[in-house]
C-alpha cells in the first residue's frame, strides 16, 4: 500500500504543483502589497511548471491512487488545454479594470482560480465516482465565489446566488444518481460499472433513472438545453475573466468528464469502436436523447442570442449553441466522433477566449458591455476590431479560420455515423448564428462613434496577448495536422 501511494505521488506532480501554488499564494497574499498582482504571477508560474511536468507523462497509460485517477493520453490532452486556458485567464485578470477596486482581496481571487483549476484537472482524470464528485464540487465551489467576487456589484452578487442555487440542486441530483448507480452495479469505479453492466442486471428502470440524474449534473456543467438557464445571467454578472473561464475551461473539463464517464461505463465493453456503441444500458436510446439535447442547444442558443444587446450575454447563448455542436461528437461515441470533439475544444479555446478578451479590452475603455456602444470602435481600435471580427467569423465556422475546421470535422463525423437530421439542424443554426455575430461587426464598422473619434490606446502586452489568441485561430484554419494527430492519439482511454 505504501509503495503504491509513493509511486502514485510521483505520477501526480502536475496536481501537486497546482496545490502547492495555491498554498504559496495564501502565504504571499499575507506578505506582499495588496495593490499588486504578485499572486497572479505566482499562479502563472505554477501553471507553466505544471504544464512542463505534464509533458513528462506523454505516452503513459496507467491508473494511480488505487485505480481512482487515470494517467493516460486522454487526460493529458485535456489537462494541457485547461492549463493553457488558465494561463490566458490570468493574463486577462491582470489587465481587467473590473478587479481594480478589489485589489485588497486579489490574493483570494487567484487562490480560487488555482482551486478551480485543480478541480478541473481532477475532473478529466477521475475514474472513481467519489473522486469524480469531489473534483466536480471543488470546481463548482470555487467558481461560485469567483462569479460573485465583485461583490459591490448587485448584478454580480445576484449571479453568484443564482449559480449557487442552480449548482447545488444539479449537484444533489447527480450525487443521488451516483448512489443509485453504485447500489445497482455494486461498483464505485467506472470500469467496475462497465463489467457489472456487461454481466447484465435486472434493475433496468433504476439504472436508467440513475443515468438520467447523472446527466442532469453533467448537462448543467456544459450548459446544454434544458440545463442552460443559469449561463446567461451568470456570464453577464461575473467579471469578464471569470465568464471566459466558465465558457471555455469549465466546459472543456465537463466534456472530458462526460466522455470518460459514458465511453467507459456504458459503451460496449470492447471499447471505443469505429462506429460507436451504446450497449451498456437498455431501455433508453441514450444517443438519441443526447442528439435531441444537442439539437435543442443549437436552436435555443442561436435563436435567443439574436435578441441580446450585452456582449457577455450574447457570448453566453453562443456558448450554449457551441455546447450543442460539441455534443454531436459525443452522440456518436466513436473514435471519429471523439476525435472531432477534441479538435473542436482545442480550437474553441482560442476563438472564444479571444472574443471575451476583446470584449474586456473594450469594456475597460468605454465602460460598457452593450453591443450598441461598439459603434465606430473598428476605426478607433483597428487591431482589436479586426481581431474580434476574425474571432466571431471563426465562431460562426467560416473559412479560413479554425472554427471552420472544427465544424467540418464534427459535421463530417455526424454524417459518417448517419446523423443527417442533426447535421441539417446544425447547418441551419450556423447560418442563424451569422446574423448576431455580424451585428457586432456591423456596429464596429458601419456606424460612427457616439463618443468621439479619438483612437483607443492599448499597451504592448494587450496586443501581444491578443495576437497569441488571434494567430492560432487563423493558423488552425490552414494547418491543423498536429492537432488532429494529437487528438487521435489522445482517445486511447486507460483500459480501453
Amino acid at each position: 500500500m505504501v509503495e503504491q501511494t509513493l509511486y502514485s505521488i510521483t505520477q501526480f506532480y502536475p496536481e501537486i504543483i497546482v496545490t502547492v501554488t495555491l498554498c504559496v499564494i495564501i502565504v504571499a497574499d499575507l506578505l506582499t502589497k495588496k495593490e499588486s498582482h504578485t499572486t497572479g504571477w505566482i499562479l502563472l508560474g505554477g501553471f507553466v511548471l505544471a504544464g512542463f511536468t505534464l509533458l513528462l507523462q506523454v505516452g503513459r497509460n496507467e491508473s494511480v491512487f488505487f485505480d481512482m485517477i487515470a494517467i493516460d493520453p486522454f487526460s493529458l490532452f485535456f489537462k494541457l488545454i485547461l492549463l493553457l486556458a488558465g494561463i490566458f485567464v490570468i493574463l486577462f485578470s491582470v489587465q481587467s479594470r473590473e478587479l481594480d477596486q478589489y485589489m485588497n482581496r486579489i490574493g483570494e481571487y487567484y487562490m480560487l482560480l488555482a482551486g478551480m483549476m485543480l478541480g478541473m484537472m481532477l475532473m478529466v482524470s477521475s475514474t472513481n465516482l467519489l473522486m469524480l464528485f469531489l473534483a466536480f464540487e471543488l470546481t463548482s465551489l470555487s467558481s461560485y465565489v469567483l462569479v460573485g467576487f465583485t461583490k459591490h456589484s448587485k448584478r454580480s452578487s445576484e449571479s453568484s446566488m443564482k449559480y449557487i442555487i442552480y449548482g447545488a440542486v444539479s449537484s444533489g441530483v447527480m450525487l443521488y444518481g451516483f448512489s443509485l448507480l453504485i447500489g445497482t452495479t455494486g461498483a464505485v469505479d467506472i470500469y467496475g460499472i462497465n463489467e457489472a453492466l456487461a454481466a447484465g442486471t435486472d434493475q433496468t428502470l433504476i439504472l436508467n433513472i440513475s443515468v438520467l440524474m447523472i446527466l442532469v449534473g453533467m448537462g448543467f456543467k456544459i450548459a446544454v438545453v434544458p440545463f442552460h438557464f443559469w449561463a446567461p445571467d451568470i456570464y453577464e454578472g461575473a467579471p469578464i475573466s471569470i465568464a471566459a473561464i466558465l465558457a471555455v475551461a469549465s466546459k472543456i473539463a465537463a466534456f472530458g468528464l462526460l466522455i470518460r464517464f459514458f465511453s467507459i461505463s456504458f459503451a460496449d465493453a470492447g471499447g471505443i469502436s469505429a462506429t460507436g456503441a451504446w450497449q451498456g444500458v437498455e431501455g433508453i436510446h441514450w444517443n438519441l436523447l443526447l442528439g435531441v439535447m444537442a439539437a435543442l442547444a443549437m436552436i435555443v442558443g442561436n435563436l435567443t442570442a439574436l435578441r441580446q444587446d450585452n456582449i457577455k450575454r450574447m457570448l453566453a447563448y453562443s456558448s450554449i449553441a457551441h455546447a450543442g455542436y460539441i455534443l454531436m461528437g459525443v452522440v456518436i461515441l466513436a473514435a471519429e466522433g471523439l476525435t472531432s470533439v477534441m479538435i473542436y475544444l482545442f480550437i474553441y479555446l482560442f476563438m472564444n477566449l479571444g472574443a471575451f478578451y476583446v470584449a474586456m479590452l473594450f469594456s475597460n475603455k468605454i465602460g460598457s458591455e452593450s453591443i450598441e456602444k461598439y459603434k465606430g470602435l473598428g476605426k478607433r481600435a483597428p487591431l482589436q476590431g479586426v481581431a474580434l471580427t476574425i474571432f466571431l467569423v471563426s465562431l460562426t465556422g467560416i473559412p479560413p479560420t479554425g472554427g471552420f475546421v472544427a465544424k467540418l470535422y464534427i459535421f463530417g463525423a455526424a454524417v459518417s455515423a448517419g446523423w443527417i437530421w442533426l447535421v441539417v439542424i446544425a447547418g441551419i443554426t450556423t447560418v442563424i448564428s451569422l446574423f448576431y455575430y455580424i451585428r457586432v461587426v456591423r456596429n464596429m464598422y458601419f456606424y460612427g462613434s457616439e463618443s468621439g473619434n479619438d483612437p483607443l490606446q492599448f499597451n504592448v502586452w494587450s496586443n501581444v496577448i491578443l495576437l497569441a489568441l488571434l494567430i492560432p485561430t487563423l493558423l488552425l484554419g490552414i494547418y491543423f495536422a498536429p492537432v488532429l494527430e494529437f487528438a487521435r492519439n489522445s482517445i486511447h482511454l486507460f483500459g480501453m
